[in-house]
């Protein structure tokens, strides 16, 4: 480990994409026709105990089999279907069934509202969505609305005019001629969270697969022998590659669980089914944490390797998990347009509190909003050559969107950013989430990793707040561990410590005690919602 192996790793790196590419052959087909064709690819448990396994020998039949029970249904090259399910074997089923007939799956939540779900399927024109029972109905009160819906197709129980799944890929034959699609022909899409307008669907290709193996071999450091587990929803792009499509890619085994995130649950998976590899969110970490004695009541003799995303790591995490488990925590930042190209991975010394250096491959930069390289130490946004194979194409339907977030040879993701002297990147924000207050520009993420450091603190989330003085302060909202501890005294006392940790115009003016933090359905925290919150509160613009 060192610098010299980081560099050579990206001075050797060659992409080696073929034009003649289809991911869902990719990442099961080859493995069916190989040594790996009785392995098992998927191990599945539920909240009540149900388990399920799958070689890549079963998926081949099946995902052939779901194929052409879609083409039957008349779907085809470039037609849409939204996927709303949760985490079952159907999920990674559907979505590899369509695309091996050149079908474009759309990944969608449960958890959607009626308007957002028709947002979805009339945005892409989805002629079906593949759901369950239990989440059919909010799809049946926009139907009428969504002239490009053609069938509801259900995992369990269909009623009236709904499809079943099961008896659908059942009745298909076993016998599959899959379309034969390019590297750069649309593979799917993932729709933003849409924090300002309406979602952007993200359309990726099916080299997305490939175009991430720098994710799989040197930040996650999956080997043939790893058996991976992701705590999130399949439907959110980071479990999607680094808990379904990259690790199966290198024919790895994945485990995947339908319930609640609940701390010891996961603990007793991770024992129960050895985990080698674990891939999660800092709040998942942070909730870990909670759980007394964990590192002596489970077996976790297993897990060698663990990675986050999603939000930024606070150095204290990392800190905590080291003491108790033995293990880093390789942070790492990406989005839907782009997945984590930026990341700590063993090839380099860990400094906490930064998110890493580019992985091999992916050609990363610094840039002002007209794409013009900043000094290094000075905060710029980080871009990503439009030329990278796992990038993003377009936004769907959205060319000036599009348009907008491409500069001369880079994509611009919007995340603010700076460089050391050693080339290790350092998160200050989203564009929109800086604060100016008190003559400087501050990264609520140092202020957060500040105060997270407190004992008494599990999470917590600081924005601008319109003040009638200073114009603009500091404000955090903070979830104490015992929500019984809250007082004035302890408020002081947090501000006392963020100013002992960080630098002391950094520490929070106002210290707000809530029992919980408004968060996007994978994980990230909504300051934008807490912004607004404070500006109607107080009036003024923060």
């Amino acid at each position: 480990m060192g610098e010299d192996t980081y560099s050579q790793a990206c001075k050797s790196w060659k992409w080696n994409i073929p034009k003649k590419y289809n991911l869902g052959v990719d990442v099961i087909d080859k493995h069916a026709a190989s040594k790996n064709r009785n392995k098992v690819a998927l191990f599945w448990e539920n909240a009540a105990g149900a388990t399920e396994q799958y070689t890549f020998g079963d998926l081949k039949v099946l995902t052939d089999q779901c194929g052409n029970a879609l083409r039957g249904l008349g779907l085809g090259k470039g037609d849409r279907f939204l996927i709303r399910l949760p985490n079952i074997p159907p999920f990674q089923i559907s979505f590899c069934g369509g695309a091996k007939v050149g079908a474009v799956p759309i990944p969608s939540s449960v958890m959607f509202r009626e308007h957002e779900i028709e947002y979805r399927i009339n945005d892409s024109s989805a002629k079906a969505v593949i759901t369950t029972a239990q989440h059919a109905a909010e799809v049946h009160k926009v139907a009428s609305k969504c002239p490009s819906l053609k069938h509801i197709i259900v995992t369990d129980d269909p009623k009236g005019d709904e499809l079943s799944f099961h008896q659908l890929v059942r009745e298909a034959s076993r016998n599959l001629e899959v379309e034969p699609t390019t590297s750069t022909d649309i593979a799917f899409f993932c729709y933003t969270s849409g924090t300002t307008g309406n979602p952007k669907g993200a359309v990726h290709l099916h080299r997305w697969v490939p175009g991430n193996d720098p994710s799989v071999l040197f930040w996650q450091d999956g080997k043939e022998t790893d058996i991976i587990a992701h705590t999130g929803d399949l439907n959110w792009i980071y479990p999607l590659g680094n808990g379904f499509l990259y690790v199966w890619r290198w024919g790895l085994s994945t485990l995947v669980y339908a319930g609640k995130f609940d701390p010891e649950a996961w603990f007793a998976l991770m024992e129960k089914y050895k985990v080698t590899n674990l891939a999660s969110v800092p709040t998942a970490y942070r909730m870990f944490l909670t759980v007394k004695d964990a590192q002596r009541r489970y077996d976790l003799s297993a897990l060698r390797h663990c990675i986050s995303a999603g939000e930024p790591l606070n150095p204290e995490v990392l800190r905590q998990w080291r003491e108790r488990f033995g293990l880093e925590i390789y942070d790492g930042i990406g989005m839907t347009e782009v997945m984590v190209y930026v990341s700590n991975q063993p090839l380099f010394a860990i400094k906490p509190g930064s998110c890493g250096q580019p992985q091999p491959g992916h050609r990363c930069a610094l840039v002002t909003e007209e794409g013009v390289p900043v000094p290094v130490g000075e905060n710029g946004v980080l871009a990503i050559d439009k030329k990278d194979p796992g990038l993003f194409r377009e936004y769907w339907n959205k060319p000036e969107k599009t348009k907008e977030c491409f500069r001369g040879e880079w994509f611009l993701s919007g995340d603010v950013l700076y460089q050391d002297e050693q080339g290790y990147y350092w998160f200050s924000g989203r564009n929109d989430d800086l604060i100016k207050a008190s003559g400087y520009r501050i990264s609520p993420f140092e202020v957060e990793s500040a105060i997270i450091s407190h004992p008494l603190v599990l999470e917590c989330a600081v924005v601008a707040s319109p003040d009638p003085m200073r114009g603009t302060i500091i404000k955090s909202f903070v979830v104490l561990k015992d929500h019984s501890k809250a007082s004035p005294a302890l408020v002081i006392e947090i501000q006392e410590h963020a100013k002992r940790v960080a630098a002391p115009y950094k520490y929070p003016r106002e210290v707000e005690f809530v029992t919980e933090l408004p968060k996007t359905q994978s994980g990230k925290i909504k300051r934008k919602e807490l912004r607004e919150r404070e500006q109607e509160k107080k009036g003024g613009v923060p």
